[in-house]
């Protein structure tokens, strides 16, 4: 083999070697790039998908602009403070504090409570609103004139006992999606999945205390016949 041969192999032996490493280090900025967009997906959209997992949940599904404009319509004569339960992007809490409510927002997902304070920052109504990361559950409505669930059926029949308990008698209920499952509606707005429920706290509230009372004197009587 002559030297100009030798030379000429060497030479391309190792330009074959550097372009194998850098396809390798291509490959490996790549996959790196995949995977941490991946990830960061994973991250981002699992909190607002882990909500609809649980046994009882308020899932994420906002609101359509009909929704918004029901319940505010239905509210339109009344005034004070305002609960959204399950407030996902605080849309309605938002468009509420415009129509001059302090409303407030009750949600467990703390990534939408962050973008809802934001968005209420944004839109000039932070000093009217106010968002929350608890369990509906472990929270007291007493406070409330005026109520906003957007609910799943499951957990209806239990909201309708605590919310009973807890509001006032002056307090209107709306139910956006589903209705309660035993509250007889005052009137209602919209239609399809557009409709809301509109309840009066005093009219529920008096059929729970006739229930407990009936319930009562169905026990006494029970006690009564037992000793006779």
């Amino acid at each position: 083999m002559s030297q100009e041969t030798f030379f000429l192999d060497s030479g391309q032996n190792k330009g074959a070697a550097t372009e194998r490493k850098s396809r390798s280090r291509l490959g490996l900025v790549v996959t790196g790039v995949v995977g941490g967009s991946l990830v960061a997906l994973y991250a981002v959209t699992v909190p607002f998908v882990a909500p609809a997992l649980r046994k009882i949940c308020l899932p994420f599904v906002p609101a359509t602009t009909a929704q918004v404009e029901n319940v505010l319509g239905v509210l339109r004569p009344r005034s004070g403070t305002l609960v959204d339960i399950g407030s996902g992007d605080g849309r309605i809490v938002i468009a509420a504090a415009k129509r001059g409510f302090l409303a407030s927002g009750f949600e467990l997902n703390p990534w939408l409570v962050g973008y809802s304070r934001y968005k209420a920052w944004r839109e000039g109504v932070h000093r009217s609103t106010s968002f929350h990361i608890s369990d509906l559950w472990k929270v007291s409505f007493a406070q409330y004139s005026n109520v906003v669930i957007f609910g799943v059926p499951q957990m209806m029949d239990q909201l309708e006992l605590k919310l009973a308990n807890e509001l006032p008698s002056t307090a209107k209920v709306v139910a956006c999606r589903f209705p309660f499952p035993t509250w007889v509606p005052e009137h209602t707005a919209g239609e399809g999945i557009d409709t809301v429920w509109v309840y009066d706290a005093n009219t529920f509230k008096s059929h729970l205390q006739h229930g407990a009372a009936t319930e009562t004197t169905a026990e006494q009587k029970d006690n009564q016949d037992s000793h006779t």
